[in-house]
């Protein structure tokens, strides 16, 4: 792809992992980092637009809501439910990302402002919005692209699936900069070890999600 139509795609993502693979296949993209929170979300989406990027994207990981969604999943939704708005992705921005029938998985993805760590949660979620998956980011992509004239997609890859609930730790330890904080995640696991399993499985899913993601990507944005 040519880099002029790389660099006019602005990025927010949850982690600093994630910015770390953009770099790779959009060095010169502004990518903002959200530290999953809905203040960083909001200073990323200001900050993107500053820097004058044309589209804007949502990527990294996502929860799955439908339960047939694997790990490593690649979603390029149609929509983004945000409340109880729709917000439609610019058709030609999810192929410009590698969106094509039978590779990734479109339909809705679901916004929200906290961390979902019950497996029951994201299961009354998905009866109740018909969702597929879930992340942080792009409710706030959706609605400062119609603010401000841009259009905007979203890239993510399924890490914990439908089925699993994720630790207590899982939604305290990210730092504002996307990286995670140790100190509280040991002091985390020392008041309740029980936890070690669960993020170990967690682990694991986001392995195979970022994995999954750089195949996508090098698939289809080679150097």
């Amino acid at each position: 792809m040519d880099e002029r139509v790389r660099q006019d795609i602005g990025f927010l993502v949850g982690l600093k992992a994630e910015s770390n693979l953009l770099r790779r296949f959009w060095p010169d993209a502004p990518i903002a980092i959200s530290g999953a929170s809905s203040a960083g979300a909001e200073r990323g989406c200001a900050r993107l637009v500053a820097c004058g990027a044309k589209n804007l994207v949502s990527f990294g990981l996502a929860a799955g809501l439908d339960p047939a969604l694997k790990p490593g999943t690649i979603v390029v939704p149609d929509v983004v439910m945000a409340g109880k708005t729709l917000y439609p992705c610019d058709p030609a921005l999810r192929r410009r990302l590698g969106a094509s029938p039978g590779h990734v998985t479109a339909g809705a993805l679901l916004h929200s402002d906290t961390v979902v760590l019950d497996a029951v949660v994201k299961q009354n979620l998905a009866h109740e919005s018909g969702c597929c998956a879930l992340d942080m980011e792009s409710g706030f992509i959706a609605r400062t692209a119609r603010q401000n004239g841009r259009s905007f997609a979203v890239l993510r890859a399924v890490c914990d699936p439908a089925s699993r609930s994720l630790p207590p730790a899982a939604g305290i330890v990210l730092s504002p900069d996307g990286d995670v904080k140790i100190a509280l995640l040991l002091r985390s696991l020392l008041n309740a070890l029980g936890q070690i399993g669960g993020l170990v499985e967690l682990g694991v899913d986001a392995f195979k999600a970022r994995r999954a993601m750089s195949r996508f990507l090098t698939n289809n944005f080679p150097d």
